[in-house]
């Protein structure tokens, strides 16, 4: 146990660290420093820098695909499952301010996650946007023809882009909130038969 409580500190060290100087600006010594370990106990838990990166998002990521499956548990509607799914993302992103410059920038500029790593939480956080589709689909809400594999994405990306615009834009435009509604809605009109319009 004492084991992972070390692991832990460096996990959250690192988010910390990566988020305020940057991936490549980043170095092992800050992060041991921040969780109060030495740079050579790092290592006992990680291979590389890369590592610890991907290591930090399982961390995280596992955290968050709990969470999301929890609040949309708590909705009956497939419809506005859709619809908490885009809130509680949007949300998240204000409320963990380092964890959402990790995800929209930092994870991008690490060539061994984006060419060697599989990411199974992020499959595993989409398929609940493609579970909802389905289940709207088995009650005949949501059109037979949709694709939830195309859905899924596309109405990932564009929350993604919104929540990069809100990481990387110093005028904070566009409360992640309201957009998280406004961006649901344009999708939920798509989604569902032209008989459900007027109930969403």
């Amino acid at each position: 146990m004492k084991n992972e409580d070390k692991k832990k500190r460096i996990i959250e060290a690192a988010l910390t660290v990566f988020a305020e100087k940057g991936f490549y600006n980043s170095k092992i010594s800050e992060i041991a420093e921040k969780a109060e370990v030495a740079d050579g106990t790092i290592y006992l838990y990680f291979k590389s820098k890369d590592d610890l990166l991907i290591s930090l998002f399982e961390y995280e990521g596992a955290i968050i695909v709990s969470n999301m499956k929890k609040a949309m548990e708590k909705v009956k509607d497939p419809v506005e499952k859709i619809r908490t799914f885009a809130i509680n993302h949007l949300n998240m992103v204000t409320k963990n301010r380092n964890l959402a410059t990790i995800i929209q920038v930092e994870l991008r500029q690490s060539s061994k996650f984006m060419k060697e790593y599989v990411n199974k939480k992020f499959v595993e956080y989409l398929n609940l946007i493609s579970d909802a589709i389905h289940e709207g689909q088995k009650i005949g809400i949501i059109r037979e023809e949709i694709k939830s594999g195309i859905a899924k994405r596309a109405f990932f990306g564009a929350l993604d882009e919104m929540a990069r615009y809100w990481v990387l834009s110093p005028s904070k435009k566009y409360n992640p909130i309201s957009s998280a509604k406004q961006i649901s809605d344009i999708f939920i009109r798509g989604l569902i038969k032209e008989e459900y319009l007027n109930k969403y």
